[in-house]
Parts: structure tokens; sequence; C-alpha cells
């Protein structure tokens, strides 16, 4: 196979930029990366099904999209088609963030799994940060914590909600089954007490998981499922 996509000349996984007072913090970045190297290193890692769903995935990032809410129905779609499953079964541990590489090579995830791989996604298609929130519920129908990407046309629009759960992009408003708690992009962390925006909390380094997610998003440190879900 011969790729040569436009967006990953330029990146593949986006650098994100979190700003403290006198320093940068920057996510691991995976630039110049071609194709290839994301098929094989698929293949060698989880195999050739894996493979495939990395060919398809990095079609999506090239797909010449006609609006942004293109780019919102067909990442939704995408990852939707993975399966979910727990951190337990599929890791071996409680509570894993993995990284879109590893979910597609995984074939599987958990609510984290689906809403981290569709956020950085949709920056690498060339959504703007600042209308993306990664977005930390209460699912009132699971009766448990979930995980969702919210995205703001403008920054006083009413978000649309990308779910797992759902499959249906739908505004926050007709989702009275998710209460907010806590949201964050590549610059913020909000806490939420409404379906908007919430009150800026700091920077999303406070997030623990999020730090380490950013420290593994290169090609080298893939994790292996203890399940396989094909």
């Amino acid at each position: 196979m011969n790729h040569k996509y436009a967006f990953l000349k330029k990146i593949i996984f986006i650098s994100l930029f979190v700003y403290s007072s006198s320093s940068y913090l920057y996510a691991s970045m995976v630039f110049n990366i071609d194709g290839n190297k994301i098929i094989t290193i698929l293949q060698q890692n989880y195999g050739e099904r894996a493979a495939k769903r990395g060919d398809a995935w990095l079609k999506l990032l090239n797909k010449e999209y006609q609006d942004e809410q293109q780019k919102l129905v067909s990442t939704n779609q995408f990852f939707n088609q993975l399966q979910f499953t727990t951190d337990q079964k599929l890791w071996g541990l409680n509570n894993y963030w993995a990284t879109p590489i590893e979910f597609i090579g995984a074939n599987a995830g958990d609510c984290e799994d689906f809403a981290l791989a569709k956020y950085f996604s949709l920056l690498a298609i060339g959504i703007d940060d600042d209308k993306l929130r990664v977005v930390m519920v209460k699912s009132l129908t699971l009766n448990q914590y979930h995980m969702v990407v919210a995205y703001y046309e403008h920054p006083t629009a009413e978000p649309l909600i990308l779910d797992n759960i759902d499959g249906l992009i739908k505004k926050a408003s007709n989702r009275k089954d998710l209460i907010p708690v806590y949201s964050f992009n590549g610059k913020k962390l909000w806490l939420n007490n409404e379906k908007r925006q919430g009150l800026v909390a700091g920077k999303p380094s406070r997030l623990k998981r999020w730090n380490d997610l950013n420290h593994r998003m290169g090609l080298n440190q893939l994790k292996q499922p203890v399940t396989s879900m094909e």
C-alpha cells in the first residue's frame, strides 16, 4: 500500500501546546510519518485486521470534506464501529486511556478510548481545538461515569455530542441522560455545571491520565491487549 496522505505529511497526532506560566508542555508528537509505517506498525503489533482498520482510518483523515458537520459524522461513525469493552477485560487494568493507534489495533475500548480517538482525529482533519471538548459526564442510563466529545460551532453555541452509546450526533439539550462533570481540550480544563462550557479550572495538565496519554502518543510504546477482540 502506498499512502501519501497530505494530513500526515503535516501531522499524525496534533501537537497540543499546553501552556504554563513559564514554559510549554508538549504532547508527544509524531511528525512526517507516512501511512505505510502506520500500517506496518499496526500489522506487526496487532495483526492483519488491525492494519486494514488503520488503512481505513488514514483514508478518513485524508478525505475531502464539504464542511465540519461531515467531519463530525464521518469520524463518529468510523469509531463507533469498534467494540465496547472494559479496560480490565482488554488491558488487564482498571483505568487505561489508550492512544488512537492502540484503540484501532485492539479493535475495542471503553468510552474514554472512543472519545479520545474521535477528538484527536477531528483535530487531525482540521477542526480547531477551541471548538472541541472531551467531556466526562455521568450517564443516567448506565448509572456510571462516561466520556463523550462536544463540538461547539462557536464559543456560545450549544454543543453537539459525539457518543458511542447513542450513535446519533445530538445537541446537548437532547441528551438529558448525560450530566457533565468536567471537560478539557489541549489548552484548558473546565468544571461543568451545565451543558455548556462551564468554568475554567486550569490546564489539562492537571489530569494525570491525560499527561500519561500524551507521553505515550508515539509508536514505540504500544500496549498489547490481554484479550483478543477480533
